[in-house]
């Protein structure tokens, strides 16, 4: 198959190839989800394998071979040794027959890295580290700054210019290749421009400097392709935290075409790479504007003024619905407005014989005040009455504004302790236990704890679980289906149940952007955001009727499955094409 079957007839594959990621849980804390251009980043590798596989242009016969090549370059080397500017490099052994991973096209030839380079060699760390870096002089370039389209100089550090001199060995020079050697950036590489006539690398990184017959363009290509890569993975195994060594770098095998060959193919490689761009930028105004589209239509259904308007409004949506929902960003965002809608009194209808809200108020008033009592709660403060400015929108009939503290035995820290695996007779349940809504509890470990201690933190079924802090902030956790005896830790806020309260109707509202507004202008802290159980008792939480928060949470579950197999159907679809992708380019380089 022709480099122009595989890649110019086949776009609809390299463009369809999507893979989407997204938050996890019932509703989102506004971070969108991301779309991962896999076809697009498939063909790019396509483009550099079939390249320095031969099968990117055709070979010219008259092409003078790339045996001749490498003789220039042996005797321009030899020149630089004379002339006392390059050592005398050590012979390289031959490259065997079993060394070749596969065959190349006739006047084709194999080389070791080293023996069409000049120079191999990592840089180091100036005396002092991070101490010696200055706000101004000589470029000292770090891994961070070394990416495969372009240096990245917006946080570049400097040293002085007698520190340059001292560190000779490690100077850049332009058009020498940097090549990323340890960490997870291992293998970037880039060509120096000649906007950068001088600066120095960190150990991190290694000058790779070609000779002046070699084309330094080729072999940045060639440095990126999938086969080339896979070296740098695959042979760095074992090696020590200095990454990989000259002595392996200057042995990996480089498959040479002809001089005039691989000009032909640095011209192909950017013309076929500037297609990718374009088509990068093409879908990503697609999934721009669909992006608006979504939500545009999905803010029409928020500003549904009843139940009835919103069942016209979901009907539009409902006829488009394969067009709108195709991303898992949007699959997101529609879960969103299922929960938002669902504490707007918008997404099940009224029942005027449903009892009013002010009696079930009553009857937690009741509970609360025999819970007082009892000692099981300290008298609760009173909480500040809400104002009608306050208010976030109008409710329907029968529904009240209140406070959460109002509908919740307590809210409160968890307990302070060391998790350790040894000790099970009491769980801790930490923030990091909890994943897409589900705790595995048989990895929760114990803690050390009384059982006078644990009286105060011991978790009951439908207590809810509210992260305080960090970039969970606001992730809350419905305790269901608990049967073992477990505290909860500090980093933790509790909202105790009560009986005469429904909690999955409160976990919906925790899931809300009402909820999510709220939070985030409650969150104090400099260093990161952080919420405390003060301000979860004020947050406004409007309370529908018993009877129809329960049928609330029934319509919210059946939209939230629907919602959840469209996810799965829609990573299927994605997962199916990136395969396909895949299969291509493993096909085409075989």
């Amino acid at each position: 198959m022709s480099a122009q079957e595989l890649i110019i007839d086949r776009l609809d594959l390299w463009t369809g190839a999507v893979t989407h990621k997204s938050g996890s849980g019932r509703g989102t804390s506004g971070k969108n989800g991301k779309t991962e251009l896999t076809g697009i980043k498939k063909l790019r590798e396509l483009i550099l394998e079939l390249a320095m596989r031969g099968k990117l242009v055709e070979q010219d016969p008259s092409d003078e071979p790339a045996s001749m090549l490498l003789e220039r370059i042996a005797k321009e080397k030899a020149q630089l040794v004379k002339e006392g500017k390059i050592k005398k490099p050590k012979k390289l052994p031959e490259i065997t027959e079993e060394e070749r991973p596969f065959d190349l096209p006739d006047n084709w030839t194999w080389a070791r890295l080293g023996n069409i380079t000049s120079k191999i060699g990592s840089g180091a760390t100036p005396r002092g580290g991070k101490n010696a870096y200055t706000e101004t002089g000589i470029p000292f370039l770090r891994s961070q700054n070394i990416w495969n389209d372009g240096l990245s100089l917006e946080d570049v550090a400097c040293i002085p210019e007698k520190t340059h001199e001292k560190m000779s060995n490690t100077h850049v020079s332009p058009n020498d290749i940097l090549l990323n050697i340890t960490g997870a950036s291992l293998g970037r590489c880039t060509v120096v421009p000649d906007s950068l006539p001088e600066a120095n690398v960190s150990q991190h990184v290694t000058i790779i400097r070609t000779t002046e017959s070699a084309n330094r363009t080729y072999l940045h290509a060639t440095m990126l392709s999938p086969y080339i890569q896979g070296l740098v993975w695959g042979r760095q195994v074992g090696m020590a935290r200095e990454g990989l060594s000259k002595k392996v770098l200057e042995l990996f095998e480089i498959p040479i075409p002809p001089e005039a060959e691989q000009h032909r193919i640095v011209e192909k490689v950017d013309e076929l790479m500037a297609l990718c761009d374009r088509l990068e930028q093409q879908i990503g105004d697609q999934l721009e504007a669909h992006e608006v589209l979504v939500d545009t239509l999905l803010d029409a259904l928020n500003r549904s003024d009843n139940a009835e308007e919103v069942t016209e409004n979901w009907a539009w949506v409902a006829e488009h619905f394969d067009t709108l929902f195709t991303t898992k960003a949007s699959i997101d965002k529609l879960k969103q407005t299922i929960l938002q809608l669902a504490v707007m009194g918008r997404l099940v209808e009224q029942d005027p014989n449903d009892e009013p809200v002010s009696a079930l108020l009553e009857r937690i008033a009741e509970e609360k005040a025999q819970l007082v009592k009892d000692g099981k709660i300290k008298k609760p403060k009173k909480l500040p009455v809400i104002a009608d400015d306050a208010k976030l929108f109008e409710l329907p009939t029968r529904w009240q504004w209140i406070r959460l503290g109002e509908c919740s035995a307590d809210i409160h820290y968890g307990y302070t302790a060391s998790a350790d695996d040894k000790l099970k007779e009491y769980r801790l349940l930490r923030i990091t236990d909890i994943q897409e809504d589900r705790v595995n509890w048989t990895t929760v470990p114990g803690c050390e704890i009384t059982e006078a201690q644990a009286q105060a933190y011991l978790l009951s079924e439908n207590d809810i679980l509210v992260a305080r802090t960090g970039g969970t902030i606001g992730k809350s956790y419905l305790v269901e289906n608990i049967n073992i005896k477990s505290v909860f830790a500090s980093y933790l806020i509790r909202i105790k149940r009560l009986e005469t309260m429904f909690s999955r109707y409160l976990k919906t509202f925790l899931g809300s952007g009402s909820y999510w507004t709220q939070l985030y202008a409650a969150s104090m802290g400099t260093g990161q955001p952080n919420v405390n159980g003060s301000s979860l008792k004020n947050l406004l939480l409007p309370l529908p009727p018993l009877n129809e928060q329960h049928r609330i949470v029934e319509k919210v579950d059946e939209l939230m499955t629907f919602c959840d197999q469209l996810k799965v159907r829609l990573g299927e679809v994605g997962e199916t094409r990136a395969q396909l992708a895949e299969a291509v380019v493993d096909q085409a380089v075989s």
